[in-house]
């Protein structure tokens, strides 16, 4: 009969966050520290595309609505000119834009002066980042003078699985850092690790539904909203019992 070694049994109150080493602390800070900085860089460039869609600064729920469903009351190219693009041009460059457009975007017109507009402004984007459309080329300007038809499937197939892979990670390490807390419910803890990968599929889940229709669009912002309160909980607890 094997007899018990009661040292070599895991004391489970010496593995947590204030008894980490100085190196272990450092490291998980270090961390945490970029993937907070990232957060902030992330919401900053949402406000500054999906929250431009309707033109006005704030994520609302017609940025979610055009972002994914469209807006069928105007062409692609118009609806960024009026929103996330609207300062990329003169005032007087996007009317001669629109006029174009609504005339039915003439191929002779752009080679006497609209193709000059498109060169002033637009092609130090679109024509050099990969996955924004060549603007030196007629035929792919001609493509966004179409009605607004949101997202397309290849762009959210494409967003969706990233998404889910990249953010997974970084939940799935902010989960096993903030698992070594003390002094909280473990079922408050479980349900503050589950439910950002229960936000997340729901979130991505939720651009398709708002693609075929923008009833939708509100649960793109409640769930980007939990997953976002709860990976703020877990890096201030964190954070504080650490230090």
């Amino acid at each position: 009969m094997a007899v018990e070694n009661s040292s070599l049994i895991p004391n489970p109150d010496w593995l947590n966050l204030p008894s980490l080493n100085l190196t272990v602390r450092s490291l998980f800070t270090g961390y945490l520290l970029a993937v907070g900085l990232g957060a902030l860089l992330a919401s900053a460039q949402i406000l500054m595309t999906h929250g431009l869609a309707d033109g006005n600064l704030g994520l609302s729920i017609d940025d979610i609505v055009y972002s994914y469903h469209g807006d069928p009351a105007n062409s692609k190219i118009e609806t960024k000119l009026k929103g996330s693009m609207r300062d990329k041009a003169s005032s007087a460059d996007k009317l001669k834009i629109i006029k174009w457009v609504r005339a039915g975007a003439p191929e002779s017109q752009w080679n006497e002066n609209i193709k000059e507009v498109f060169y002033t402004n637009c092609i130090s984007c679109h024509s050099v980042i990969p996955g924004l459309p060549d603007f030196t080329q007629y035929q792919n300007v001609k493509q966004v003078t179409k009605i607004d038809e949101g997202a397309s499937a290849t762009s959210l197939t494409r967003i969706s699985h990233i998404h889910i892979f990249a953010i997974s990670f970084i939940f799935f390490f902010n989960g096993i850092i903030f698992s070594l807390s003390i002094g909280i419910n473990q079922w408050v803890k479980a349900a503050l690790v589950f439910l950002p990968f229960i936000f997340l599929i729901v979130d991505v889940f939720s651009w398709w539904l708002t693609k075929i229709t923008p009833d939708f669009a509100w649960v793109t912002i409640v769930s980007g909203i939990g997953y976002s309160l709860c990976s703020a909980i877990i890096w201030f607890v964190s954070m504080y019992q650490m230090w």
